[in-house]
């Protein structure tokens, strides 16, 4: 089980504790080249650390052991609320505190995440494809006003739930980049041979 926003506490535990990449990446769930892409800033830009502690994810102690020990592994606090927790099906519910937040989450999605389809984010967040085109037009009545925020951070989903949507994108951009290629080359295939079928100019 990973905690809650995990990229955003990997983040907080690089910058705030000794722990060792591998440490972190195990508590957070995440792999080892993403922990040292957080330090080298070529990951997570702009998301802003959440801290285990004070989400009572973790203990301080907790903390201190791995730091302590390079082969500690930490061990994530459950909270009993989670552990009795179901698995929901249907229509994302946004609460009503939380609504004005999606255009932020929705512009940072499109400039950090382009290859996300529409039908993904509406999924994601609970959005609409209306409001969507509004902001990737820049036509929202609040456009001037929105700034991108990661939606993990602002809680309108998981990290796990965008994570897999951006594996499903980019599984589905890959495809079809690999179809269109045979058709690219024969295409340029067909220009070089008409080229060399021309006579030269006198």
């Amino acid at each position: 089980m990973k905690p809650i926003m995990a990229k955003a506490t990997a983040v907080w535990l690089v910058d705030n504790t000794s722990l060792t990449f591998d440490q972190i990446a195990k508590f957070c769930g995440m792999h080892l080249l993403e922990i040292e892409g957080i330090a080298n800033e070529d990951v997570a830009v702009g998301i802003l650390g959440i801290d285990p502690i004070a989400g009572n994810q973790v203990d301080k102690s907790e903390i201190e052991k791995g730091e302590a020990d390079p082969n500690y592994e930490l061990q994530l606090k459950i909270p009993p609320m989670v552990k009795d927790e179901k698995k929901r099906t249907g229509t994302r519910y946004t609460p009503v505190a939380k609504r004005q937040d999606r255009p932020r989450a929705i512009l940072w999605l499109i400039k950090n995440h382009p290859e996300i389809a529409d039908s993904q984010i509406c999924k994601l967040i609970g959005t609409t494809k209306t409001t969507i085109e509004a902001i990737r037009n820049r036509t929202h009545w609040n456009i001037s006003n929105i700034q991108p925020i990661d939606p993990v951070a602002l809680g309108l989903c998981k990290q796990m739930s965008l994570d897999e949507a951006i594996l499903k994108a980019q599984a589905k951009q890959k495809k079809e980049s690999e179809v269109q290629q045979p058709h690219q080359d024969k295409f340029l295939s067909s220009i070089k041979d008409n080229l060399k079928d021309l006579d030269p100019v006198n």
